[in-house]
């Protein structure tokens, strides 16, 4: 689990591409304190588990999956990346749940300054954009933000200069595309809001049972 609070931006060494895998290696220095092989960094808000060490690198596999349903198949030797570790039980929960687990890639349209803040709009699919909602938390590339505005097919952040600079959102333009994980919580709502197949034969509590009655 995860607060979106990036820790520090590392830099990708090398991307070992196997068929349909790869091994990604990455120089950090904070993320590597107290971290030992099997430990989680999300990298780009991509849940990666460490497989090797050393004083300033540590490699990552990169599952078929993962490259799929992420931005992550994108990355070159030399990028930048997001980077935080799994969170602390005794830490301040300084963003909102995070899992690294990505949802789905959007593409930045459009980047404007406004005053002191930075505007990112972001194209997403349908599927993605249900679980976002004005004045809610995204999760982009790995970091916690929060929704300024949503559309048909987009949405928008406002950053601060402190966070654009710490991340990799001071290398987005237009056309890139970013990692996007929703809010857990709705998720969790919206499936313990479907009846189960057996709950449906017995006539137990539906949508359509919910809405006559008045919720």
């Amino acid at each position: 689990m995860f607060t979106g609070i990036v820790e520090e931006m590392g830099q990708v060494e090398s991307v070992q591409r196997g068929r349909q895998s790869a091994i990604l290696t990455i120089r950090a220095k904070t993320v590597l304190d107290g971290t030992k092989i099997g430990d989680s960094i999300a990298v780009n808000g991509v849940c990666l588990t460490v497989t090797s060490l050393s004083p300033d690198r540590f490699t990552a596999d990169v599952m078929h999956e993962t490259l799929d349903r992420s931005s992550l198949a994108q990355l070159k030797r030399g990028g930048a990346v997001n980077l935080e570790r799994a969170m602390a039980a005794d830490g301040r929960f300084g963003g909102h749940i995070v899992a690294g687990h990505i949802d789905g890639t959007g593409r930045v349209v459009e980047v404007r300054k406004d005053d002191n803040a930075i505007w990112y709009t972001i194209q997403a699919a349908p599927q993605v954009l249900r679980y976002i909602v004005e004045k809610g938390s995204i999760a982009v590339d790995g970091i916690s933000l929060t929704v300024a505005r949503v559309e048909d097919d987009r949405f928008a952040i406002s950053a601060i200069p402190h966070t654009v600079a710490q991340t990799v959102l001071r290398d987005r333009k237009e056309g890139d595309l970013v990692n996007l994980e929703t809010d857990i919580i709705g998720k969790y709502v919206e499936k313990l809001l479907k009846p189960a197949p057996e709950s449906q034969a017995s006539g137990g509590i539906t949508l359509d049972f919910l809405a006559r009655h008045g919720f």
